[in-house]
């Protein structure tokens, strides 16, 4: 990751998370999803608590209390079925964002689901999300809890002996489209994010993934 921004990176069991003490939410979530951990049997928490791992202030629940957002998972709960511990650590707050509740139900939903679909048919794959947040963002609860303008979502994934990239972008507001309206090259995300997403490939593999923005042809 490249651009400078105000982090505490902290590693859990089933993410890392890099939190921005400025904003109260994550600069940005990465964690690896295999098929195995898809189809884990932990039940879904539902309790929303600050990151014990976090030094100084953190958001809480009650920010985002009659505030009009959800409290918007960036690594789903759905995707840490499979351990205890995970699932608990996936309420932090350090891993929730304000979402619009159509966004966070929808289309937002629905990727989390093909994500999960393509860790089946690929035994594994690798996802960074985050907010995107414009500089005179609005706030919400004491805290002063950043609301994201957007929201985008990246995925790598190795298929028939070759990397895949595909980024994805969603407007933090209600909307119902197909998945590949969203759908972005890594390099236009990072673009818009500062961010530098795959720099653990070898240059020549990661030039080459980042600049496909087609959903058809990631799936292919």
């Amino acid at each position: 990751m490249k651009k400078k921004l105000k982090e505490q990176v902290v590693e859990h069991k089933g993410y890392t998370v890099s939190y921005n003490t400025t904003w109260l939410i994550p600069n940005w979530v990465a964690y690896e999803l295999t098929d195995e951990e898809v189809v884990g049997q932990i039940s879904r928490a539902d309790k929303f608590v600050p990151d014990p791992d976090i030094k100084g202030r953190c958001s809480t629940t009650d920010d985002y209390k009659g505030s009009g957002y959800d409290r918007g998972h960036m690594a789903p709960a759905g995707d840490m079925k499979w351990d205890a511990k995970a699932m608990e650590e996936s309420f932090y707050t350090t891993n929730i964002c304000p979402q619009n509740h159509n966004l966070n139900s929808g289309d937002w939903k629905e990727l989390e689901e093909q994500v999960r679909d393509w860790a089946i048919k690929n035994e594994k794959v690798y996802v960074v999300c985050g907010p995107i947040v414009k500089k005179n963002y609005a706030t919400v609860g004491a805290n002063n809890v950043a609301v994201p303008d957007s929201f985008y979502k990246v995925v790598l994934m190795y298929r028939d002996g070759s990397w895949r990239s595909l980024g994805f972008v969603f407007a933090n507001k209600a909307g119902n489209k197909p998945l590949d309206t969203y759908a972005k090259s890594v390099d236009e995300v990072e673009k818009l994010t500062g961010l530098d997403f795959f720099s653990i490939l070898p240059d020549e593999i990661e030039n080459e993934i980042e600049k496909n923005g087609s959903f058809e042809e990631f799936e292919r």
